[in-house]
């Protein structure tokens, strides 16, 4: 990970076309170090483009978006992703167990420390008791895709991977969409707490 990344974004101007569609138009943004912000708009009206843009997920355009004041295109782009906790809205899990899906960023992903981490984030994403119920809990293999797991259940294990780094930044495209009210607010309340 970057080494001490305040977390400040900031968006300049940023415009991104896919063909001829602009997606985003001079878009332009300042979010200081510890803060929220939602964004909200129709389906197609570029939140996921942002969210992608602002992780270089997608090739972000020069001199658009910035992280502690530096351009993001100029970092190198594992700094920068261990920067980042990106969650989409539809997760890709690996075929393997849970516990090694939500470990995936850790340096020694069967480590005892990184288990700790792993049912810490379990618990900040609600989902450590649905996991503790399954026969196999945290070594219950989820399946291509985790075609094991509701799309809540995907949901909230790829939100456990993206918090168990810690990371300065945390992006949710949609990541509870799958989720019901209750949880969710859970959820938020949680994250919002550790911020």
């Amino acid at each position: 990970p970057l080494a001490n990344v305040d977390g400040d974004v900031r968006a300049e101007h940023l415009t991104y076309a896919i063909g001829d569609r602009k997606v985003l138009d001079d878009v332009s943004l300042k979010l200081p170090a510890g803060s929220s912000l939602a964004i909200v708009g129709k389906t197609g009206s570029g939140k996921s483009t942002l969210a992608a843009l602002l992780s270089r997920m997608l090739p972000t355009p020069d001199g658009s978006v910035f992280l502690d004041g530096r351009d993001v295109t100029e970092l190198p782009l594992d700094e920068l992703r261990g920067a980042v906790g990106y969650v989409p809205q539809d997760p890709f899990l690996f075929s393997t167990t849970i516990a090694r899906n939500i470990a995936y960023a850790l340096d020694d992903p069967d480590a005892e420390a990184a288990l700790r981490r792993v049912r810490a984030a379990a618990a900040a994403a609600a989902i450590e008791e649905e996991i503790d119920r399954f026969g196999d809990g945290f070594d219950t293999i989820v399946g291509e895709r985790g075609v094991q797991l509701s799309g809540g259940q995907k949901q909230r294990v790829a939100l456990a991977r993206a918090l168990v780094t810690e990371p300065p930044i945390l992006l949710l495209d949609d990541p509870l969409s799958a989720v019901d009210a209750r949880t969710e607010a859970r959820i938020l309340r949680t994250i919002a707490q550790q911020a």
